[in-house]
């Protein structure tokens, strides 16, 4: 996947800057993980948001227009083959059936929507390794029948 100017021109920014998402998720009033999206371009952000990133960061104009512009979303057609973005590949290869089974069984023929959506990253401590704790929440939208 190659990475858009501008999500290199943001994350530059936010380096020198020595700012986290966290950090960010303070001044926007928007989670981290919808900020990190938006600076990969997988969201889209209003204009008083881009404007007040803009502002943060030192943005120019046509960064803000950008920002509010519609990205195309997604990875693209290949495999991704960075490590921590592969597993996440391969844990849908591994458990999507059986998620889809579980999910099936307690809501129906349907799917969790991507929309309505939200997702939290945590970090748990543990004595054997610190461990990663990913929270996935999503409306669930069954198949209407007609």
């Amino acid at each position: 996947m190659s990475i858009p100017a501008l999500t290199q021109k943001l994350l530059a920014a936010k380096k020198i800057k020595g700012l986290s998402f966290a950090d960010l998720e303070q001044i926007l009033d928007r989670d981290e993980v919808w900020i990190a999206a938006l600076f990969y371009r997988q969201a889209t952000a209003s204009l008083e948001e881009a404007q007040k990133l803009a502002d943060v960061l030192g943005l120019d104009s046509e960064d803000v227009a950008e920002l509010i512009s519609y990205p195309t979303k997604g990875l693209g057609p290949v495999v991704p083959t960075d490590p921590l973005i592969y597993r996440f590949y391969e844990i849908m290869q591994v458990y999507g059936f059986p998620i889809k089974e579980v999910i099936q069984e307690k809501f129906g023929d349907g799917i969790m929507s991507a929309i309505d959506f939200t997702l939290d990253i945590e970090r748990v401590e543990d004595p054997k390794g610190d461990r990663v704790k990913v929270t996935m929440n999503g409306k669930f939208l069954p198949y209407k029948k007609w």
